[in-house]
């Protein structure tokens, strides 16, 4: 146990570190010919990145991101450690690397003339270009072609998507109802739920976001282009030939590998959605085939055993095979590190058991953490969106509520809402947060989700 006790706040003051060394106002100049000898001699390659739902985020206590990942499988390729330092946008990416603050830019940074004066483009170099986003539905046909644009209602925000919508209406000779979305309470990512869920019929947005939220969200249709190809590509300094040589190499060696091809699956293909059935009948008293289960573990923490069934649910469908987009396993969908901290045998994540057991042990620890709230059922809101989100995230949230005049300690209309806050930079840069970026809308809908179900297995089985 005195191992397993500082495992959550490990987690966050990794994330703490990652987050100020992105926050670094260090000016010292760019290091003389730190080219790919001299980052072999030191065993670390240091990349630069910004936090999004693309690159790279904090997941359950776990980095992740597509660039992440490729920036993971590059760093092995040349037999040394990764270290991430986070900028708050492209611009301070381009000055942090020009400092000499880190060795090679991982971001689909777009390919210009400007920039070549004082950049090499190295390692993946991709083509993006603005789609539609659009509903594609019984009621609703897909547009096909962008003349059909005309009287139709599109909304954007400020930047790319908007001058690109412009110039179009202008190319179509008008007639596009343009609705310009500004402030930064809602990102771009926001407004392509909104088309999702009917509430707006289009927006636009780069390809590759519009490909990750499709796997949120498979009633999108993202097939029209709008915009014009932009080739983007990683960075590295001028006096840095070689290691921009090896990234080269190693991309175009990379690009049809195991490794490549899983990071692309999981980010771009594989479905985040994960479907729901009800499996039994609770008017039978039955909610699983694992009521014994919850029943047998729910007591040690203290919680109604059908609370535990309705987490159960919602994580798994109470199906013991499945394996989650992120790599959670089993039954209450552990992370394979978590997992391994909370006594799960390697082997066993499916064993629904075991699966149990470790879940309530990691219940209980992150009930220690919020032992400050002093409402009991308050803290189980906490602890149900930690398990969802990562402690960090909600410990980042806490702070944001109490900095804007909110009850830090009150889940319901108070932290909830800087939970979603947390996918736009003007807060997950905050200077009170320390684990950057992340999709919140996933844990407000998680724990309301959860209470709810939980009301219906307490009204139909009294036991």
């Amino acid at each position: 146990m005195r191992k397993i006790l500082p495992f959550l706040f490990g987690l966050l003051a990794t994330a703490i570190l990652i987050n100020s060394c992105g926050n670094s106002t260090d000016t010292q100049s760019s290091p003389i010919h730190h080219d790919l000898p001299q980052i072999k001699d030191s065993n670390r390659l240091v990349a630069l990145t910004l936090y999004s739902s693309t690159t790279y985020f904090i997941y359950r206590g776990e980095p992740m991101g597509f660039q992440y990942e490729l920036a993971e499988q590059f760093a092995r390729s040349l037999g040394v450690e990764l270290e991430i330092k986070i900028a708050a946008n492209p611009q301070e990416l381009q000055r942090m690397l020009k400092q000499g603050m880190g060795d090679l830019i991982v971001y689909n940074l777009p390919v210009t003339l400007e920039g070549r004066d004082s950049l090499l483009y190295c390692g993946e170099e991709v083509v993006n270009h603005q789609v539609l986003v659009q509903r594609n539905n019984r009621k609703t046909k897909p547009l096909t072609d962008v003349t059909q644009l005309i009287g139709k209602e599109v909304y954007v925000k400020p930047g790319r998507s908007l001058n690109r919508l412009r110039n179009l209406n202008k190319e179509l000779g008008g007639g596009v109802i343009i609705h310009e979305i500004s402030g930064d309470s809602i990102t771009e990512e926001d407004l392509i739920s909104k088309v999702a869920l009917g509430e707006i019929p289009y927006t636009i947005c780069d390809n590759e976001v519009a490909r990750l939220n499709r796997t949120y969200y498979p009633q999108l249709d993202i097939h029209l282009q709008v915009g014009l190809d932009q080739r983007s590509a990683w960075a590295v300094r001028k006096d840095q030939p070689l290691l921009a040589e090896a990234a080269n190499q190693w991309y175009r060696e990379n690009v049809s590998s195991p490794a490549y091809k899983a990071s692309m699956k999981r980010y771009f293909e594989q479905s985040k959605a994960q479907p729901h059935y009800y499996i039994l009948s609770v008017k039978d008293g039955k909610i699983s085939h694992y009521d014994d289960l919850f029943k047998k573990y729910a007591d040690s923490i203290g919680w109604d055993w059908k609370l535990l069934a309705s987490l159960a649910y919602k994580e798994s469908n109470f199906d013991t095979s499945v394996v989650s987009w992120a790599g959670a396993k089993g039954l209450m969908q552990l992370m394979p590190r978590t997992a391994r901290i909370m006594g799960v045998p390697e082997g066993k994540e499916h064993n629904a058991e075991e699966s149990v057991r470790a879940a309530t042990r990691y219940l209980k620890l992150m009930e220690k953490s919020f032992k400050s709230i002093p409402d009991p059922d308050e803290r189980t809101n906490f602890v149900l969106a930690s398990y969802n989100a990562g402690i960090g995230h909600i410990f980042d949230a806490m702070a944001l509520a109490e900095k804007y005049g909110h009850d830090k300690y009150r889940w319901i209309d108070n932290v909830e809402k800087y939970v979603l806050l947390k996918s736009k930079p003007e807060y997950y840069n905050d200077s009170v947060c320390r684990n950057g970026y992340f999709r919140g809308l996933e844990t407000y809908n998680f724990v309301r989700e959860i209470r709810a179900r939980h009301n219906i297995y307490k009204e139909k089985i009294k036991e």
